[in-house]
């Protein structure tokens, strides 16, 4: 108890769910949000959370153990990860269909795409198993928790967000937010490609 008392720091706490917020960049998926409930009807926001939070955290204790398993890395797992961002920002910025799946309801409705890959993705995972060699795991599995309320804020209030916006504001907001995926995705991409070879 003494130790885990120790490893509490709440400058590692706020550094760490600064850099989680920044990758998770829920307030940039909600186009992506939007177009699920459109396909799907609506979006379990509670289950959706959990999902994500238990990926995130069974990632940072065991991730690059999982991986070692299946014979991956984590560059080939961040560069699939990478690829799959880049197709949904096609989808954003170009208005095509890339995902032809029928679509999902029910209580699984939103889990794929939205806890896999976007909130709990490739970027996700790589930043949990980079921070995890600079901050304490207790700290960062707090930013975790963090994330996920504002994840769950997010997925709540969804539908006044996109009520406030109206469907320009939306058109204009899933445009610019594609370009910023498809950036994050080329920059994931690239930044991990060249280990592979």
């Amino acid at each position: 108890m003494t130790d885990l008392y120790n490893s509490f720091n709440l400058n590692e706490i706020f550094k760490a769910t600064m850099v989680l917020f920044a990758v998770v960049d829920i307030i940039g998926s909600i186009p992506i949000i939007m177009k699920i409930k459109e396909t799907s009807g609506d979006i379990h926001a509670e289950r959706i959370t959990v999902v994500s939070m238990i990926i995130m955290i069974a990632f940072l204790i065991a991730g690059e153990s999982i991986l070692k398993l299946f014979g991956v890395n984590i560059e080939s797992f961040a560069v699939a990860g990478a690829l799959i961002l880049f197709a949904m920002a096609v989808e954003m910025v170009m208005g095509i269909e890339l995902f032809k799946e029928a679509p999902i309801k029910g209580k699984s409705a939103g889990i794929v795409p939205l806890a896999f890959p976007v909130i709990a993705g490739a970027g996700s995972m790589t930043t949990l198993i980079s921070i995890r060699a600079e901050y304490e795991m207790v700290n960062i599995i707090i930013a975790i928790l963090i994330n996920m309320v504002v994840v769950l804020i997010v997925l709540k209030l969804t539908r006044r967000i996109e009520r406030l916006l109206g469907p320009g504001g939306i058109a204009i907001l899933k445009k610019v937010f594609g370009i910023i995926l498809l950036a994050i995705a080329i920059k994931l991409f690239a930044s991990n490609i060249t280990s592979l070879f």
